[in-house]
């Protein structure tokens, strides 16, 4: 793989990770909706309206484009597993954004995936 096509790998793993984090970050704001009133209604409604699920479908969107130029310029059994990279970013903003809690067996498992990543890549 040329420099583009890990700039570009890279670029596709900060947007699903982005759109990962807007997704959670956007539905722990609807539950505050059902106590309105009106069930699955309120709930999809104020979901189409979250600026932050809207951020996280851009995001998507943007990836999706970035995913088929590195197609176009590595082999696909290079770049998916290193698209693996993703779930590592996931769990580390879920960590330093959301504030979630991560164990020791979730950092065992980041890093063996990391490690695996790396090794296809070589």
């Amino acid at each position: 793989m040329n420099t583009l096509a890990y700039l570009l790998l890279a670029a596709a793993i900060a947007l699903e990770v982005a759109g990962q984090t807007c997704f959670k970050y956007g539905l722990a704001r609807i539950p505050q909706a059902e106590s309105q009133g009106g069930g699955n209604r309120v709930f999809w409604r104020t979901l189409l309206r979250s600026p932050w699920i809207g951020l996280g479908v851009v995001s998507h969107a943007v990836e999706f484009a970035v995913w088929l130029a590195v197609l176009t310029l590595a082999p696909l059994s290079l770049a998916f597993p290193a698209m693996s990279l993703s779930y590592c970013g996931v769990v580390l903003a879920s960590h330093f954004i959301l504030g979630e809690k991560v164990g020791t067996r979730t950092i065992i498992a980041m890093g063996l995936i990391a490690t695996g990543a790396a090794i296809v890549s070589l």
